[in-house]
């Protein structure tokens, strides 16, 4: 039998866990927040602007921006600076490659909605 995992301050969360990010596993320490574990694992791109395809990523880090926007659990438009981890969160970024040079992108290709 193994003994328990050692716990955080938080109601029974392990002090390591993991998450799911675009399908691939990411190693979470207790405390973090979503954008902490994907900075620490080397991802900076949390998503795309609508229409360049620009990537955008953790910018303030304080939830005034909205440049760290992630879907969580199915929930859209989470800001993942201040969101914290959780054991069996599952998170998709949308930080893909983007729009191909030529792709027709629609009013405003080329520059962002402002």
């Amino acid at each position: 039998m193994r003994p328990p995992e050692p716990v955080d301050g938080r109601a029974g969360v392990p002090a390591g866990f993991t998450i799911v990010v675009d399908g691939e596993p990411v190693p979470v320490r207790a405390g973090q927040t979503l954008a902490a574990a994907l900075l620490a694992a080397g991802r900076r791109t949390t998503r795309r602007t609508r229409f360049a395809g620009r990537p955008r990523g953790v910018f303030c880090g304080i939830g005034i921006c909205f440049d760290c926007l992630v879907v969580c659990n199915g929930e859209p438009g989470v800001r993942a600076c201040l969101r914290p981890a959780a054991p069996g969160d599952v998170v998709g970024t949308g930080g893909g490659p983007g729009p191909e040079p030529g792709d027709v992108l629609g009013p405003g290709a080329g520059e962002d909605a402002r």
